[in-house]
């Protein structure tokens, strides 16, 4: 085997697929953000989960909210739903793993805040009954999903945004995914604090 042949094909692949989606999701990206502003800029929150790489994506927009982007101004609040491991191994023990996120939402979600919820097949359990508590609560979610959307691309309201990535390979999916946390984190930015010179 060419391994360099062979790795050039996964740039090839990238490539392609950040083209596609440079078409389809810059504009419901944007539309996501400034909701994610607004709620921020009024005082809100945001609430973050996924699981495996998708729990390190989770851990990466709250830390970008958190701490900062690309440029210094004031923290804002978001909670990685996937950092608590008392919380996340009392709660899988107590109620069984499909509510590690759900009964977190409920505890800490309430009316007008955003929930970033992450699944690179949209059919995660955990994550559905996390959206689930979340439209219950009143919050705004932001799915970030693959393939054709799964469940939670069908669960969604009006209100809520679907960052679809259509494609089969869930490191693809995961790829494009980092890119959308990086687009709504400027767009935050860029909202509460204006254009960066």
């Amino acid at each position: 085997m060419d391994l360099a042949a062979h790795l050039k094909q996964h740039f090839d692949e990238g490539i392609e697929l950040r083209s596609r989606m440079a078409q389809t999701l810059p504009a419901e990206i944007a539309r996501a953000g400034e909701a994610l502003a607004a709620a921020l800029k009024s005082g809100r929150k945001a609430l973050a989960c996924g699981n495996g790489g998708s729990a390190a994506d989770s851990q990466h927009f709250a830390a970008e909210i958190v701490g900062r982007f690309e440029r210094e101004r004031p923290g804002l609040p978001a909670i990685a739903l996937t950092t608590d491991t008392s919380g996340l191994t009392a709660i899988a023990n107590d109620y069984g793993f499909d509510r590690v996120f759900a009964r977190q939402v409920e505890a800490l979600g309430a009316s007008g805040d955003v929930l970033l919820a992450i699944s690179t097949s949209g059919n995660s359990k955990n994550i559905i009954e996390a959206v689930k508590a979340a439209q219950a609560r009143d919050l705004v979610v932001i799915a970030l999903t693959g393939r054709d959307g799964g469940a939670m691309g069908k669960m969604l309201r009006p209100r809520d945004f679907h960052l679809n990535v259509a494609h089969p390979r869930t490191m693809r999916v995961q790829e494009i995914h980092l890119l959308v946390v990086h687009c709504l984190c400027e767009v935050v930015d860029n909202v509460i604090y204006g254009e960066k010179k």
